[in-house]
C-alpha cells in the first residue's frame, strides 16, 4: 500500500501565493499532515456546484480538493476564504 500524495492546480497555486506567508505556512503544514493521515480521515463532501469534491478547513480558509483513490492522489483545486470559496465555480 503506497503513500498518498497531492498535486496543486495552477489556480490553487495562485490562490496560495496571494496569501500572507504565515497563512501559506499554516496551509502547507495542514496539507502535509492531512496527506500523512489520509487513510484515517473522513473527507467532508461538498454539494453542487462542487459535487464530487471535498473540503479541508484551515482556520477561516478552505481547501477544495478531489480524491483519486486508485492513484492515491489528492488534487487541490481552490484555496480561498470560507466566505467566498463556495461561490467560485469549478472549471
Amino acid at each position: 500500500m503506497g503513500q498518498w500524495h497531492f498535486e496543486i492546480t495552477d489556480i490553487a497555486e495562485t490562490d496560495l501565493k496571494r496569501l500572507d506567508p504565515q497563512i501559506q505556512r499554516r496551509i502547507k503544514e495542514k496539507l502535509y499532515l492531512f496527506i500523512e493521515n489520509f487513510d484515517s480521515v473522513a473527507p467532508l463532501p461538498l454539494h453542487d456546484p462542487w459535487r464530487g469534491f471535498f473540503k479541508l478547513r484551515v482556520g477561516d480558509w478552505r481547501i477544495v480538493y478531489e480524491v483519486e483513490p486508485d492513484k492515491k492522489l489528492i488534487t487541490i483545486h481552490v484555496i480561498d476564504n470560507r466566505d467566498s470559496v463556495y461561490r467560485r465555480r469549478k472549471g
